[in-house]
């Protein structure tokens, strides 16, 4: 999907998983600061959407997913995930009900497997699960914002703002009244920031929802009939998950921010020695400066000194060892 608002002044487009969508509209740091305060919005219509409606859709949805929507009210936005029969994340859902309608959106490009597992599951019970990427474009308000919001049209609320479910065709009328676009690489400044994980970024083919701090916000420890429910509950009531998402404040002196997958070793042991981590998300900070999310061994002392690569940085927790 290209967006339409890739013909507005200034826009560059996004490369990667998020090619669809502006990167940035030629000032990085404007862009950063009018979302901390509260103006402007982005564009995400490169998400994938999907739909499931029915009378049984949140208690068939309960039984899938990380998180306890059984009883989930309208209006209420959650996170969930879903998990492989060992506990890997496969998927996470970004939801919210609207009394008739369960909406979510999902990483780019990741629609068409979600789905696939969704009919695959769906059995004799009364849903219909759908695929609305190619009418409903997800559009990002910051917290504060007092953009207002089409009427009928779906959102989720969240402390980081509210992200819209907007009729595709109706996405260039609403960037006319919506304030100064903000392109994906301000977003995912804030991100970073915040500290939020994102599927395919902080995560590889083995990650467990206690790795990154997903444990409370997306997985309910007090519901199990989930696949892989097995490894989250034997994680936190017997263990420690292998891994521990840290953020990274860099070396402002470097020119090139440490690429993802950049290896992270003690700062003590030099270049060459072990390796005990790798980058997962590095940005410029209109504020920070240069900033990253890594995974990095749970046993690393939450006072060492890192290198990403060439880098210095110096570690933040995010989840306790």
């Amino acid at each position: 999907m290209k967006s339409p608002l890739l013909t507005l002044p200034g826009a560059v487009p996004a490369e990667g998983v998020d090619e669809g969508v502006a990167a940035h509209y030629g000032d990085l740091f404007r862009e950063q600061r009018a979302l901390a305060d509260g103006t402007g919005f982005v564009d995400l219509s490169h998400r994938g959407v999907v739909t499931v409606t029915g009378p049984e859709r949140l208690g068939w949805l309960h039984l899938l997913l990380t998180q306890h929507v059984s009883d989930l009210p309208p209006g209420q936005a959650t996170e969930a995930l879903i998990l492989s029969t060992h506990g890997h994340i496969e998927h996470a859902l970004y939801l919210v009900d609207d009394g008739e309608t369960v909406w979510a959106h999902v990483e780019p490009g990741t629609q068409n497997a979600l789905i696939g597992y969704l009919e695959s599951m769906k059995f004799f019970y009364r849903v219909e699960v759908a695929d609305r990427t190619a009418d409903v474009a997800v559009v990002h308000l910051p917290a504060g914002s007092i953009t207002e919001v089409p009427e009928g049209v779906a959102v989720r609320e969240t402390p980081y703002g509210r992200e819209l479910f907007l009729p595709r065709g109706e996405l260039e009328s609403f960037a006319e009244k919506a304030g100064p676009p903000a392109g994906l690489l301000a977003h995912e400044a804030l991100r970073v920031e915040q500290q939020r994980p994102r599927l395919g970024f902080e995560t590889d083919h083995r990650t467990i929802p206690h790795e990154l701090g997903w444990i409370g916000g997306a997985v309910h420890l007090q519901k199990g009939c989930y696949r892989g429910q097995e490894t989250v509950a034997r994680v936190q009531n017997l263990g420690k998950p292998p891994r521990r998402l840290v953020f990274l404040h860099l070396d402002g002196s470097e020119v090139h921010l440490p690429v993802p997958g950049t290896e992270i070793r003690l700062a003590d042991d030099g270049p060459d020695g072990r390796k005990i981590g790798f980058v997962t998300t590095s940005v410029r900070h209109h504020e920070l400066g240069p900033v990253a999310l890594a995974l990095v061994k749970r046993n690393v002392p939450v006072d060492a000194r890192l290198i990403a690569g060439d880098t210095a940085a110096a570690q933040e927790t995010v989840v306790e060892p």
